[in-house]
């Protein structure tokens, strides 16, 4: 099984991490005329940040072209799914950052380092 985004295969697995981070909450607090302290109101869970790292790699400077461009058309602002080689599905990812680092020749043709940052969006549980 591969990596997975929308159910195309965009990623090599080899040094490929996925480093999932926490939920976030957020607050509204407030001053009461008449009462000691704050008022704090939970708004419930948010977001959460999921970063993705690893390695492209391609037989030519083209491919890559190829290959990067096709991961960078999924920064559109729409959700995405993800799934890992182990069966691990994230819904509802936004892709807000696509970089590209250390590009360099590689064997028979090119790599890249990239790293991917999606938000995570929670949906409402009403």
């Amino acid at each position: 099984m591969s990596t997975t985004l929308d159910e195309q295969i965009l990623f090599d697995e080899q040094q490929l991490k996925i480093e999932v981070g926490s939920i976030s909450r957020d607050s509204v607090e407030r001053t009461v005329p008449g009462l000691d302290g704050m008022l704090s109101i939970d708004l419930g869970e948010r977001d959460r940040r999921i970063k993705q790292k690893g390695t492209l790699r391609a037989m030519s400077r083209t491919q890559m072209s190829e290959r990067m461009s096709a991961i960078s058309a999924c920064m559109d602002g729409d959700t995405h799914t993800l799934v890992t080689d182990g069966g691990q599905e994230f819904d509802n990812l936004r892709m807000d950052v696509f970089k590209v680092t250390n590009e360099r020749t590689s064997g028979g043709g090119v790599a890249v380092d990239y790293e991917i940052v999606y938000t995570q969006l929670i949906a409402d549980s009403v």
